[in-house]
């Protein structure tokens, strides 16, 4: 079909992401408006946890300068005079309770900033798969399976100590390094002039070695993303049975072997990039306190009032703006890393869906459901070149409530694209499909998959229970109402001879069952929901003879009393549908009854033809 594209190769590595170096995050505008917009209903919790934050910071100099008095007041309050004990220990005692406040204070700040931290990556998480869900089917076509499981859990997973700390460690690392500079310059400003002076340089640097490291972020999370789709596709029950029945083990294992290698390369590319931008930071600021000290002698000497207690609550105060200023540049260099992961997750956010309810959507008539019409439809799918043919091609018909219209035709034709459009999965781009004698794009798509089932060659059931599987189109629905179900499908006794009954697990896809089996699960799962239109697309043209009379007779009990469109392969199925429209190229070439087709000798007479042969030389 026009929907397909050409399969790429399992296990094999994007050498697009591999090659490209320099492969930057995509452009989201205002990012940080949009992330600083998640912690809104977290306001007044975020604010508390700030008002901490400014505490402990606060508090965090208060050791500092009450070491200053504890050696002026305490230990040597004047010349030739013994400690001040009294005085001592109750500065000793304000710093132990200063200590004590501090830390109890920065535990409850702990939990307020994780408890908003991670339900902000939660509502996010959300968020993410809320709008995947509102994504037309032509997203999904296009789209790697592995590469949208990669955005919500790698990617929201590699911002949530972004959304946990990097905030408020903001806030507090700022005041504290404010603290820290006030209390310097108080206590000398000669000296506090002297610390502060290596910064702008670090910061500039600080900076540039950030660009580098989202790059490399932004490389890392595509080559996760890549992994990811690998092993979804690989491990997956079809995937499996696919690389052990062309003997790819070994072959599958090397690709994902040379895939993770060049994960941890990355990886340690990411994790080494700033490290030695730290360490140089790291020795810049121990030297500091050696500076002091020979500026301090210098300055002593030329008659500055400096005391011991002045020196050392000096080099305190240094020694803990280390801490916050370190912080910050660590803090920049996330926030810069963190910005590719963000645009990643905001670029899906930001999706809007092909196919949505219109602003003026109108209510179908009840009495008009059942009436499915085409009107000079035509088709494209949206990643089709200008220059390709369209899919479909002045298709019109109307299929009135409880009728049986059928389409046959060779591979490629648009068979399956008609079943899409009528159940609203993809929009025309030409014509119009009118649902109960609405246009389908002024109808509210909730009312169109209320009234339309659909059961197509390769039914999907989750991993889970027959009976979870079955109350997926009714989740209220009784067990009478899943075996009456079940019955009408002419599945409830085998359902009934395995040991669990329906409560057997039907394993992924449900691989545990044969495949008539999993057909007339589907048709119960159809008949539980009771649909008005039932849109089968080509549903016995995987099965052997036997399911397929199993899964007929189930189709022919879920199609009474119902509009029927049927995508048939095998055209003995449709024999008997009110109209039968055969379509080659993406357009209708005949339409009619069996006999009358037959008796045409035109297209329909040659596939049937064709099938006979292949039926007598199955036999």
């Amino acid at each position: 079909m026009s929907m397909m594209h050409p399969a790429r190769g399992g296990g094999m590595r994007d050498e697009s992401v591999l090659r490209d170096r320099n492969r930057q995050a995509p452009e989201i505008p205002d990012l940080w408006r949009r992330v600083a917009a998640l912690f809104a209903p977290y306001r007044g919790t975020l604010i508390l946890a700030i008002v901490l934050v400014l505490i402990t910071a606060a508090l965090g100099v208060a050791p500092a300068l009450l070491t200053k008095q504890a050696f002026d007041v305490g230990l040597f309050p004047a010349a030739n005079s013994g400690p001040n004990l009294e005085a001592l220990w109750w500065i000793v005692g304000a710093m132990v309770l200063v200590l004590i406040g501090n830390a109890a204070i920065a535990v409850w700040q702990t939990w307020l900033t994780s408890k908003v931290g991670n339900s902000v990556t939660a509502d996010l998480r959300v968020q993410l798969f809320e709008r995947l869900q509102t994504m037309e089917l032509a997203f999904f076509a296009r789209t790697k399976t592995g590469e949208i499981q990669s955005r919500l859990q790698n990617d929201v997973g590699g911002v949530a100590n972004t959304l946990q700390s990097t905030f408020t460690s903001i806030v507090g690392n700022i005041v504290s390094t404010i603290a820290s500079l006030v209390a310097m310059f108080v206590l000398s400003w000669q000296l506090a002039i002297l610390a502060i002076i290596v910064m702008p340089p670090l910061i500039i640097l600080q900076r540039r070695v950030g660009q580098r490291r989202a790059r490399i972020a932004t490389r890392t999370q595509e080559s996760l993303s890549a992994m990811t789709a690998m092993t979804q596709e690989q491990l997956s029950v079809s995937g499996v049975l696919l690389t052990k029945t062309l003997g790819r083990e070994q072959a599958a294992s090397a690709a994902y072997r040379e895939a993770n290698q060049h994960q941890v390369r990355l990886q340690l590319e990411q994790a080494m990039a700033g490290q030695s931008f730290f360490a140089f930071v790291s020795v810049v600021m121990a030297l500091v306190p050696v500076l002091i000290y020979v500026v301090t002698g210098y300055l002593i000497s030329g008659g500055a009032d400096l005391t011991a207690g002045t020196i050392v609550a000096f080099t305190t105060v240094n020694g803990q703006l280390r801490r916050p200023l370190i912080g910050l540049m660590r803090t920049g260099l996330d926030i810069q890393t963190s910005k590719s992961l963000f645009a990643r997750i905001f670029e899906y956010l930001m999706l809007q869906p092909a196919v949505v309810d219109a602003a003026d959507a109108v209510e179908i008539d009840p009495a008009r459901v059942g009436g499915v019409e085409f009107r000079d439809v035509a088709f494209r799918y949206p990643d089709t070149r200008p220059e390709d043919p369209p899919t479909l091609r002045g298709i019109s018909f109307a299929a009135h409530p409880g009728e049986f219209v059928a389409f046959v035709g060779p591979s490629g034709a648009g068979k399956s694209t008609i079943a899409y459009l009528a159940a609203r999965l993809y929009d025309a781009t030409g014509g119009a499909v009118l649902f109960a004698g609405v246009d389908v794009r002024q109808c509210k798509r909730e009312q169109i998959v209320a009234n339309i089932g659909m059961v197509s060659q390769e039914s999907y059931l989750v991993h889970d229970t027959i009976a979870a599987n079955l109350r997926l189109a009714k989740p209220g629905a009784s067990d009478d109402e899943l075996i009456e179900a079940c019955r009408k499908a002419s599945i409830h006794e085998q359902i009934m001879s395995f040991p669990e009954g329906y409560e057997t697990i039907v394993g992924e896809r449900g691989y545990r069952l044969s495949g008539g089996e999993k057909q007339r699960i589907a048709i119960a799962r159809v008949l539980l929901k009771d649909p008005a239109v039932l849109v089968l697309d080509e549903a016995t043209s995987a099965l052997d003879a036997v399911s397929e009379r199993h899964v007929q007779a189930a189709i022919d009990e879920a199609s009474r009393g119902r509009t029927v469109i049927a995508i048939a392969h095998r055209l003995s199925t449709v024999r008997h549908a009110d109209t039968i429209h055969v379509l080659d190229r993406g357009a209708i070439v005949e339409r009619g009854t069996h006999e009358s087709l037959l008796q045409r000798g035109g297209a329909y007479a040659a596939l049937y033809a064709e099938s006979v042969s292949e039926s007598e030389a199955g036999s």
